[in-house]
């Protein structure tokens, strides 16, 4: 089964969000869907932060825009733009981050299973961020906002179980996780 659009591009724009506003290994604690009083897809982190799923210009670029008290900055494949010359990198401060790789995903992870290191990007961090976009998908599925324990992976006030219910599905017969 498949997550659509939100888990398809969602998970690569959702992981440089997390990563921007520090918060990989972690996730929103409210999640609303289009439509129940926003326009977006909307997460609230509980420090206040609020992300929304929309594209960030006329061209709707897929990508990331942090907008902050002075200024703005977008990012998206092979793209970067910003309010202000002083937030772009001097040419020769320019590097590949701490999760960036011009090796391809499949190689890198089986070098790092040979290491035994971790790859480019840990899979708790590549976890965090698929969960943000299956609370999305939860979100819109039952169309009211849902409420989520990031520390404990549960939801909060989930008071007929329904959101509960769509994080797991029924196994085939004969399968079952270990």
């Amino acid at each position: 089964m498949g997550g659509g659009f939100t888990t398809d591009w969602g998970a690569h724009m959702f992981d440089i969000a997390q990563w921007g506003l520090g918060m990989d290994k972690n996730g929103p604690v409210e999640i609303s869907p289009i439509g129940d009083g926003t326009e977006y897809m909307t997460f609230k982190y509980a420090n206040g932060t609020v992300m929304t799923s929309e594209p960030f210009n006329a061209e709707k670029t897929k990508g990331v825009k942090f907008i902050g008290e002075n200024g703005w900055i977008e990012v998206a494949r092979g793209f970067f733009n910003a309010s202000d010359k002083k937030f772009y990198a001097a040419e020769a401060e320019k590097s590949e981050g701490p999760y960036e790789t011009k090796i391809p995903h499949q190689v890198n992870f089986i070098e790092s299973v040979k290491s035994r290191k971790d790859p480019a990007v840990p899979v708790e961090i590549g976890h965090s961020s698929c969960t943000v976009c299956n609370l999305g998908n939860i979100a819109c599925e039952l169309k009211r906002t849902i409420k989520w324990n990031p520390e404990t992976e549960t939801f909060v006030d989930d008071t007929d179980g329904a959101a509960t219910k769509l994080l797991h599905y029924e196994y085939r017969s004969g399968w079952k996780l270990v």
